[in-house]
């Protein structure tokens, strides 16, 4: 049986891709992991890997044809498969709209194949194993994946999942039965590995608080009358932004602080360090680059503020990953530096450099834009002075940086004209207090007030 290459769902927001090259001929011979394809996002340019070993059939799609993701773009078999148009499946996720003919592919062609409305439509899988999996009603998520080394399910895994013996108590198979649960998909606590009842009714239970959780409100007002000049599809980067930024606003209990940090002695170390550096290390250190720095020590100063919540444990991070945020022209991202605190400034500002062109070419992938523990937002070159940053999930806080300025302030009793920089914390009060929050600020303005070179260069 031939293998099916689809496009795999490049993150959750991701709908359709841009095919942008062909790898490999129509009836090559390749092998599981090759890149044979590559294809272009709203955020990045990704490659697809063949699902298997074989002789690759290409189906109708060239470079520049737009296609969703799950489409089916060729199959991995024998010299003489062929690939059949049914094969090219085109929305296949519940969640997504059949209604709209993509680019490349005929409305002929376009087949929606409704997937069960549960966990199972966030879950990586081939389209005949997610329709397998609709017929037989099987939770996809409860599926050990195999293809693509273990990044979605084959329909080989929805058949070798059906055919596991399961171990229940009598009642609990009655339970189960009568709720039209799959016991597969239920953790067993009892001896043995049986399945008891209080197991069956902590399933039900979950089930049902998922079931309840609405994405969005419903809007049941009418929009006011107005002249629309333009329409803009909340998608791509745009949407991306919108999902994250609502859903953070919902879950948190964000407080923000906010403090006035003398910055002149951090201007006079970094025009020190542009003087002696930029020649050895190919670039001017920037505020960015020492804020990095700066926020990766006190982290370790504080660990409770490099921290996330699980479920209902909070989880202190043993890594210091600092994402830094950009504004590019497709949007907000914020690529992120991992190990910041056993880095040097120069390998510090060498990555973040780096990460800054891949956002700006279209070339940052998936795992520099994931694993943050913690988020620095400067807005200073706009001439900010303190704003309320949004926090990054599942991360506790977030850092944002206004402009440096001269003001008039007091210093030992006298009004003098210092470099004066806000800094506005945003964190999460489910996992940190007011007050540990605003020590860990006041440390940070500490080591901005009065930077030891040493320690932040090192």
């Amino acid at each position: 049986m031939a293998e099916e290459l689809f496009i795999p769902k490049l993150g959750q927001t991701v709908e359709e891709v841009t095919i942008i090259n062909w790898h490999v001929k129509d009836g090559d011979k390749v092998e599981q992991g090759q890149d044979v394809l590559e294809v272009e996002t709203d955020k990045a340019v990704f490659d697809v890997e063949a699902s298997d070993d074989g002789y690759i059939h290409i189906g109708p799609y060239s470079m520049g044809d737009v296609v969703p993701v799950l489409t089916v773009v060729a199959v991995i078999g024998d010299a003489d498969d062929v690939f059949k148009a049914g094969l090219a499946v085109g929305k296949v996720e519940a969640e997504i709209s059949s209604e709209k003919t993509p680019t490349g592919i005929s409305s002929s062609s376009t087949t929606g194949i409704k997937a069960p409305a549960d966990s199972s439509e966030k879950v990586f899988a081939s389209p005949r194993a997610r329709k397998f999996a609709a017929e037989k009603h099987v939770d996809l998520s409860a599926v050990t994946p195999t293809g693509g080394k273990g990044a979605w399910v084959r329909e080989d895994d929805v058949t070798a999942y059906l055919a596991k013996d399961v171990k229940a108590s009598p009642i609990a198979k009655r339970m189960a039965e009568e709720a039209g649960l799959d016991l597969r998909s239920v953790t067993a606590s009892g001896p043995r590995g049986e399945i008891t009842r209080a197991d069956v009714e902590k399933a039900l239970a979950a089930k049902s608080a998922q079931a309840s959780i609405s994405k969005f409100p419903e809007i049941t007002s009418e929009l006011p009358q107005a002249e629309v000049a333009e329409r803009l599809p909340l998608k791509g980067v745009r949407g991306v932004i919108a999902e994250r930024m609502a859903a953070s606003s919902r879950t948190t209990a964000r407080v923000t602080l906010f403090m006035d940090v003398d910055a002149t002695e951090f201007i006079k170390l970094r025009e020190k360090l542009k003087v002696e550096k930029e020649a050895a290390w190919g670039f001017k250190p920037g505020y960015n680059d020492l804020l990095a720095k700066a926020c990766a020590i006190a982290l370790r100063q504080f660990p409770y503020m490099n921290a996330r919540l699980n479920e209902d444990v909070i989880e202190r991070l043993a890594q210091v990953h600092i994402g830094i945020a950009v504004d590019a022209e497709r949007g907000l991202y914020v690529p992120v530096i991992r190990d910041v605190d056993k880095k040097n400034l120069e390998t510090i500002g060498r990555e973040f450099r780096l990460r800054v062109d891949e956002v700006r070419s279209g070339r940052i992938t998936p795992e520099n834009l994931t694993g943050g523990t913690f988020t620095i937002t400067n807005l200073g070159m706009y001439d900010m002075d303190g704003f309320t940053p949004v926090i990054n999930l599942p991360e506790a806080a977030i850092l944002g940086v206004g402009r440096i300025a001269p003001k008039a302030v007091v210093v030992e009793g006298e009004i003098a004209v210092r470099q004066m920089m806000t800094l506005s914390l945003a964190f999460d009060h489910r996992l940190v207090d007011g007050a540990p929050a605003a020590q860990f600020l006041q440390y940070l303005k500490g080591l901005i007030e009065a930077p030891n070179e040493v320690t932040l260069t090192k």
